[in-house]
């Protein structure tokens, strides 16, 4: 059994935590997959790498409206995929080749799944087949999360074959049709770069209408948009999964009836789960929330001295920036632990990258009539602006939430072009506590770009009441 100063299970921001500060600490880092991360090898980066080229494909949908007959004449799906991966494998292969080099000689490098026998005592079945176990002082819990697949007779069973977000990038060619289950912003991203692609898209969703997450006026326009581009069944559910010679067929039980759905293949996007419980984490005396993550403190502390949480495996919201954001306080507090500091997780925002595009940060108009906040609101359409007019946009906007009485703002919600960079100075402004009149008047903003969107909105919120 082999000791070290501190241990980091997962590789994706847990693996930005040794610098030069730890030199003089042994160092265990363990993965069970792929080095990076999630967001490298099967979330974030190669899904944007894949909607950049949707959004070309699906470029004559739009030009009609403004004089532009354009068609598509094919999409070379292994060149795309191919560039995607080949970028991306390099980097996956470096960053391990990196960590087990001689530029890290304090650093040892487990390939394998882990799993707590005890008190800070890590098994480790590793991909060669031989197990280790190690120990350590200090943990850091960065394991991420793993697809959810719902128990539908035919997909827990192991007897169809299906996709989740962690498989369907490296398909070998593109489909015919495809059944996307799930109503978020994974089932959300894949339906817009699959229809884009001119594949046969069916988007099945439990709830009344897509993305139920973000605001009521932004999720229900994107439903009725998306339900024009391809197929969207809501309040509906797979009861049961099976091959055909189509591919898969699939019992579907909606406000209609029961039916019978075919498609080549099939998309399981239902959520994603921390990984607390495949770890083993009760074993050393880490708690869990009700939704199966390590519970942390603003320090990303868990409730076992000297063992810290970071990213999906314990996080509510399963975002990149999150995660790098905790990694940088957790890097901190391990050696500060005098002078610790907290999480900043006010104002945390969220994009999702379909078309329309999705932006949002704050909370929604009705959390704040839940849970009696008061607040103004203004809703800016993209038609409204010039840029808008430019782009012939209809029916997208900007919702702004701020406070009455002080004039700060308490949320932003946008579907549009753009919508995740439309945003920022949004989130500045809420994070540095920036009233409305104060971004709106004391900077110039750029004319005509879109940024006047933000502009116009905050300009037409009511003045605060408080008197100085």
């Amino acid at each position: 059994m082999t000791h070290f100063d501190l241990v980091i299970i997962g590789t994706g921001s847990g693996n930005s935590i040794p610098g030069p500060e730890f030199d003089d600490l042994s160092i265990a880092i363990v993965e069970a997959g792929l080095f990076g991360g999630t967001c490298l090898n099967v979330g974030c980066i190669p899904t944007k790498m894949f909607v950049h080229p949707a959004e070309l494909a699906d470029a004559a949908r739009h030009g009609k409206n403004l004089g532009v007959d354009a068609t598509l004449n094919s999409i070379d799906w292994p060149g795309i995929r191919d560039r995607i991966f080949n970028r991306i494998d390099a980097i996956e292969a470096g960053g391990r080749e990196y960590r087990e080099g001689p530029q890290n000689p304090n650093v040892t490098v487990f390939s394998g799944h882990g799993q707590f026998t005890g008190t800070k005592t890590l098994s480790i079945d590793l991909h060669d087949g031989n197990t280790v176990e190690i120990t350590g002082d200090k943990f850091v819990l960065a394991a991420g999360a793993h697809a959810v697949v719902p128990d539908i007779p035919g997909l827990t069973d192991g007897s169809v074959p299906f996709h989740t977000s962690d498989t369907i990038m490296r398909i070998d060619q593109l489909p015919a049709s495809i059944v996307i289950l799930g109503g978020g912003y994974i089932a959300a991203e894949f339906a817009h770069v699959f229809s884009s692609f001119g594949v046969q898209v069916t988007q099945i969703a439990r709830g009344n209408r897509l993305l139920k997450s973000q605001d009521r006026d932004v999720s229900e326009l994107f439903t009725s948009e998306a339900s024009q581009r391809y197929t969207v069944l809501l309040d509906t559910q797979i009861s049961k999964v099976r091959e055909s010679g189509a591919g898969i067929e699939m019992n579907v039980d909606g406000p209609a009836g029961s039916s019978i759905l075919q498609a080549e293949i099939l998309l399981v996007a239902t959520g994603r789960q921390s990984n607390a419980q495949r770890l083993a984490v009760e074993k050393t005396g880490v708690a869990l929330d009700s939704h199966g993550r390590v519970k942390v403190d603003e320090y990303q502390r868990t409730n076992v001295e000297g063992i810290f949480a970071l990213g999906d495996i314990s996080a509510s919201h399963q975002l990149k920036h999150v995660a790098n954001h905790e990694a940088r306080v957790v890097k901190h507090n391990l050696v500060n632990l005098d002078s610790m500091i907290a999480s900043d997780h006010r104002f945390i925002p969220a994009a999702v990258f379909t078309d329309p595009q999705i932006a949002s940060v704050g909370i929604t108009e009705h959390y704040a009539i839940k849970h009696s906040i008061p607040y103004v609101s203004k809703t800016q359409n993209y038609s409204d602006i010039a840029a808008g007019w430019a782009r012939e946009d209809h029916g997208h906007f900007l919702k702004v939430l701020a406070d009455p009485a002080t004039g700060l703002l308490l949320g932003a919600h946008v579907i549009g072009p753009e919508a995740a960079t439309v945003i920022q100075p949004l989130i500045q402004a809420m994070s540095f506590g920036q009233t409305a009149h104060d971004i709106a008047t004391k900077q110039y903003w750029i004319h005509p770009a879109l940024s006047e969107l933000v502009e116009n909105a905050l300009l037409g919120l009511p003045a605060p009441t408080e008197t100085n």
